[in-house]
């Protein structure tokens, strides 16, 4: 295995996966449209980041721990959660938001499948 290709399967998923979760982020800025004052603020802003702090958390186990199935779990869950969970939108919707995600996991998994390809 090249050394291009293992740094690609290295930091591929945990780029998409910081990519993803500053892209699900930005969903949250609508709170402060609503004019619910500072408390209202914090608390709808804090709910609507839920999602993206479980994703962030997944991710840092993922890099810190060198357990990249945690990663796997995690993207792969949130996937499975959007398309049960969320109903009446477009395919493209689903596309982006369990998608990605689904492909972040994929990417995770194989980086720990060839964990020690990877780090030789």
């Amino acid at each position: 295995m090249s050394k291009n290709l293992k740094q690609t399967l290295f930091w591929l998923p945990r780029l998409a996966g910081i990519a993803f979760v500053l892209f699900i982020s930005l969903f949250a800025l609508d709170i402060f449209d609503l004019q619910l004052g500072f408390w209202g603020t914090v608390v709808g802003l804090f709910m609507h980041l839920i999602p993206s702090i479980l994703l962030a958390v997944g991710i840092a186990l993922a890099w810190i721990w060198k357990r990249e199935w945690i990663g796997a779990v995690i993207f792969a869950g949130w996937a499975v959660f959007y398309l049960i969970s969320v109903r009446g939108f477009d395919w493209t919707v689903y596309a982006i938001i369990a998608g990605i995600p689904a492909v972040v996991a994929a990417l995770f998994w194989i980086g720990w499948v060839w964990r020690e390809r990877i780090r030789e």
